[in-house]
């Protein structure tokens, strides 16, 4: 006796899958507006003249390879969207550059001689490097599985009871593009406003 497991279509989880990925990037956005408006707050502020130290200063090089490294890779990963060809390898070097610029982030932290009580700037800087940090991580692994599924199933013919493995996961990359290049934007809003403006 089989058991019978309901299934969606193809069509069905991949309209699932991107309005997912819509809420989920929006969710992420707006997270990280928190760290926006608490920057400017802070900044604003200033109490006693404490906002940013003349000893806290942060390294634009470190910050701007972090960032030059996840565009980089949101970049490949959309690019291995719309051109399906080497898709797999597009993807792999997107995941490398994501994890180089998680190595970046863990030395950046190591370079720079202030902590997260060194005034305003300095507690947002940790605050928001190591929520963003997180993100990309969980991103990455997210992108990883992906990857895996794609290498596991190529050139295989689907079983009867399953829908095509490569049908869902090509929809699954194209959610993960969309949210990636949102992360991306952030990273590019992190740069801009914590290396750059500050």
């Amino acid at each position: 006796m089989s058991a019978y497991v309901e299934r969606e279509s193809p069509a069905v989880l991949a309209r699932n899958l991107r309005v997912a990925s819509h809420l989920w990037s929006s969710a992420t956005a707006f997270f990280f507006v928190a760290f926006l408006f608490a920057y400017f707050y802070l900044r604003a502020l200033n109490n006693q003249h404490l906002w940013k130290p003349k000893h806290v200063v942060v390294p634009v090089g470190w910050g701007t390879a972090i960032t030059a490294c996840v565009v980089a890779s949101a970049a490949l990963v959309w690019w291995g969207t719309i051109d399906q060809r080497r898709r797999w390898l597009k993807g792999s070097v997107g995941l490398a550059l994501g994890l180089v610029a998680i190595v970046l982030q863990i030395v950046t932290w190591t370079q720079v001689g202030f902590g997260p009580t060194d005034g305003g700037y300095a507690s947002v800087y940790f605050g928001w490097t190591s929520l963003f940090f997180l993100f990309v991580f969980g991103s990455l692994f997210w992108l990883e599985t992906i990857l895996a599924t794609s290498y596991r199933y190529s050139g295989k013919a689907p079983a009867q009871d399953i829908e095509d493995p490569a049908a869902l996961n090509t929809a699954e990359l194209a959610a993960f593009t969309q949210y990636w290049i949102v992360v991306a934007a952030v990273g590019v809003l992190t740069w801009i406003v914590l290396y750059l403006v500050s």
